[in-house]
């Protein structure tokens, strides 16, 4: 059934589809009036629809039943080094394919690609478009890019588990790490661009509560390597 994003302000009585959604609808995939799709306003809620009317940025609908599923846990923010290429976008829609909750894009040292105005809204379209395909009711929250530094002067009191992606000597299994932290409802990513983190970076991150994890002995792609670690939370705490 076709899913499309309703605002939160928009779930009332004679709720419609306007702007992009309504032209998706009605140009691209042509419903009709009388058939269901179903709508979610990207905080976890989400009903069937039926099409009422159909204009080019107008479609009225009749909500359904609602449904809010329990979200996964744990609620998981990625703070991301923008990698090379389209791997953010890779990055971004993959993620929300595995329950992320918030994006953080970093600049740090050795980040290659610095974002032009605009990137974030990239970014959104991309998650919104991976939230309509894989049935994720919760659009993930997208930030603009920060620099490592700022980002990070304020995460000292983040709560929950907080782990850096690490080719650092001292760095446990992830495993290891999230077997001894039982229960996580919170975990912060943090994964750094292609050629890791400075020193420098990796110190100011474990003065600031991360805990360094190893991948392996196989040195990992950015994207592998955020997809690993996100795949391993949910296995894990899932």
């Amino acid at each position: 059934m076709p899913r499309f994003l309703l605002p939160p302000d928009a779930w009332k009585t004679a709720a419609a589809l306007t702007g992009d959604e309504a032209r998706h609808l009605s140009q691209v995939l042509r419903v009709k009036p009388g058939e269901t799709i179903t709508v979610f306003d990207g905080c976890g809620r989400r009903a069937t629809a039926e099409v009422l009317s159909i204009s080019r940025d107008h479609v009225s609908l009749s909500l359904g039943e609602t449904q809010s599923p329990a979200p996964p846990l744990p609620a998981i923010t990625l703070a991301q080094a923008i990698p090379k290429g389209k791997n953010m976008d890779f990055i971004v829609q993959k993620s929300v394919e595995l329950g992320i909750t918030a994006i953080q894009p970093l600049v740090t040292r050795n980040t290659v690609v610095k974002p032009g105005e605009g990137k974030s809204d990239k970014w959104h379209r991309t998650a919104l478009e991976a939230c309509k395909q894989c049935g994720q009711d919760t659009l993930p929250k997208i930030d603009d890019a920060q620099t490592f530094d700022r980002w990070l002067a304020n995460q000292t009191e983040t709560p929950g588990l907080k782990i850096i992606a690490s080719l650092a000597p001292g760095a446990r299994p992830m495993r290891e790490v999230l077997h001894s932290h039982p229960g996580t409802r919170e975990a912060t990513l943090l994964v750094g661009p292609e050629g890791d983190f400075s020193p420098e970076e990796t110190a100011a991150a474990l003065t600031a509560g991360f805990l360094p994890v190893s991948l392996g002995d196989i040195v990992l792609r950015v994207e592998t390597a955020t997809l690993f670690c996100l795949s391993a939370l949910r296995y894990e705490f899932g």
